[in-house]
């Protein structure tokens, strides 16, 4: 059973950064595309940046210049590094990943349990 593990979140002060980590356990075949989303209670999860196997990568518009998504394939892991940060980007943070588990199998989503990222005013 694959489950994606992510690292990183934390209380921080506006201006401050923090980086966020994800990476999947059990057994993967292939990664295709990785990306982070957020919500915050009464909304919608909402994309903030992703990054395909190519690493062509995409933002939200919110995010631009501040936030930046890479990936290590050889550890299948996605970095989200987050710089000046303020309070609207305060939000459970999820780890999304497009992958498959075997060389036969089809390429299925998983999603993370989340991490909280709180930005103080």
């Amino acid at each position: 059973q694959v489950q994606l593990v992510e690292s990183g979140g934390g209380l921080v002060q506006a201006g401050g950064s923090l980086r966020l980590s994800c990476a999947p356990s059990g057994s993967i075949f292939r990664i295709n595309s990785m990306g982070w989303y957020r919500q915050t209670p009464g909304n919608e999860r909402e994309l903030v940046a992703s990054i395909d196997s190519l690493g062509s990568t995409n933002y939200a518009e919110s995010v631009k210049g501040r936030f930046t998504i890479s990936r290590d394939n050889a550890k299948n892991t996605v970095y989200l590094q987050m710089n000046g940060l303020k309070p609207e980007d305060t939000a459970v943070y999820y780890c999304h990943s497009n992958l498959r588990t075997t060389a036969w199998g089809t390429f299925n989503g998983y999603w993370g349990q989340g991490t909280q990222v709180t930005v103080s005013s």
